[in-house]
């Protein structure tokens, strides 16, 4: 597929749009030539073609932090690139996650609910049951998660699959509590599994 590539229609560089793969959240934008093309397909890191170096430049050369590739795929025109990577730090010179200057988090319900969550550790409500664990602190917090688990082994072992379900949302209800009263994300979680993963 990427044999069909027009890298005349656009001056011989064509436009990359770098795309979290886990996140699905947009990183940057380059520009490549073939040459910078064949470098990120045969080191499966994303180099791109400077235009202000004038050179080949593989992202996170000088910070380390490089964008592993996980896909290329044209779009209809064969003039533009989504790559989508696993990127090691932050994207953006400035220190941003993005060069949009935005969070590198998912848009998923997920990562929602963790929000939701830190703000009630941030901000208490005296009806929240999160926030009451919160005040309870990390062994109350810590339990439930052992008492989910446990929960969570006796229904699989049934044929109740509301049962089941249920009991696999309180453990990771549980468990996003224990990730953000160790000051930890999901997103940490996830960087641990994309390494291990690659």
């Amino acid at each position: 597929m990427l044999k069909k590539l027009d890298f005349e229609k656009v001056n011989n560089l064509m436009p990359c749009i770098i795309q979290d793969a886990a996140t699905q959240k947009v990183l940057m934008l380059g520009y490549m030539n073939k040459e910078a093309l064949k470098k990120t397909q045969t080191e499966n890191r994303v180099t791109f073609f400077s235009r202000t170096k004038n050179r080949l430049w593989t992202k996170g050369e000088t910070s380390g932090n490089f964008l592993k590739v996980k896909s290329i795929t044209p779009d209809c025109d064969n003039d533009t690139l989504l790559i989508k990577v696993n990127p090691e730090g932050v994207v953006c010179h400035t220190g941003s996650d993005t060069c949009f200057d935005e969070k590198n988090e998912g848009d998923s319900f997920l990562f929602n609910l963790e929000k939701v969550i830190q703000d009630r550790k941030d901000n208490p409500c005296e009806k929240s049951y999160t926030s009451e664990l919160f005040r309870k602190g990390i062994n109350k917090i810590a339990q439930k998660v052992g008492e989910e688990a446990v929960e969570i082994v006796i229904e699989a072992k049934d044929e109740n699959d509301d049962l089941f379900l249920g009991e696999a949302a309180d453990l990771i209800y549980h468990y996003l509590i224990l990730l953000t009263a160790k000051n930890k994300k999901l997103k940490d979680v996830i960087d641990v599994l994309r390494n291990r993963h690659t």
